[in-house]
């Protein structure tokens, strides 16, 4: 006997494949594994996989992705997590089956302790996660559990010299443009990064220009809509370093 799945009416991913050219840019940012490239187009590969929030819609430079709202089946966290699982075991480096391996989330794996400069030498990296754009962030990275998490700028790395060492060293690290990118994809993903994951204390870098003061909006605001209590501090970088 076949057992009807329940439908909704609610919001959910639709894909112009007319559009589509098979960029696979809105496959790593799916953080539920629900978009797929195949037979050169890209496809919603189950609608209980999307939760309809589309951070997938501002990856797509040919705009062929859009939400809409109709009859589908329900969201299934259950079968999310059943997918991750299966796309985590792509291969034997954790890059995930049908997604972009330079997407993979990872550790980095030295402690900052492990990565002090030798007098003399380059200045070492302090970097302990990826990926970083927040755009491509997974909300199920296993980096972000009990992190010391960074929000910059694009920007703020090149103006501080001393990024590295004065505010990257022992944190992870999230970046993303408040001027260039659309914010509303932001909101969503932190919210639930701060609701989900056991996250110690955020940071924000951003430019003392105006702009980028919307950064720092969209983190609070997150933090809000997440109840969460996260300890907040906030770092200005002048242009100038």
């Amino acid at each position: 006997m076949t057992i009807a799945k329940t439908k909704t009416v609610r919001k959910i991913v639709t894909i112009d494949e007319e559009r589509c050219n098979g960029c696979g840019l809105c496959v790593p940012a799916c953080d539920e594994g629900a978009i797929q490239i195949i037979n050169g187009k890209a496809k919603l590969i189950a609608e209980n996989l999307c939760d309809g929030l589309g951070d997938c819609l501002g990856e797509c430079p040919q705009g062929a992705i859009s939400i809409v709202e109709r009859e589908a089946e329900e969201f299934d966290e259950a079968a999310v997590e059943e997918r991750l699982c299966e796309l985590g075991a792509g291969d034997a480096h954790g890059h995930a089956a049908g997604g972009c391996p330079g997407a993979a989330a990872m550790g980095l794996g030295a402690s900052s302790e492990a990565r002090e400069a030798v007098e003399g030498e380059a200045q070492p990296s302090q970097l302990g996660n990826w990926p970083l754009q927040l755009a491509l962030v997974p909300v199920h990275a296993p980096w972000l559990d009990g992190a010391d998490l960074l929000i910059a700028a694009d920007c703020a790395p090149f103006a501080l010299g001393s990024f590295h060492s004065d505010l990257l060293a022992g944190k992870q690290v999230i970046i993303g443009c408040p001027k260039l990118d659309d914010v509303e994809p932001y909101l969503h993903k932190l919210t639930e990064i701060f609701r989900t994951r056991e996250i110690e204390r955020v940071t924000v870098a951003r430019m003392g220009v105006p702009c980028c003061a919307g950064l720092s909006t969209v983190v609070q605001r997150a933090l809000q809509l997440a109840d969460s209590n996260i300890p907040y501090e906030e770092v200005i970088v002048k242009i100038g370093g």
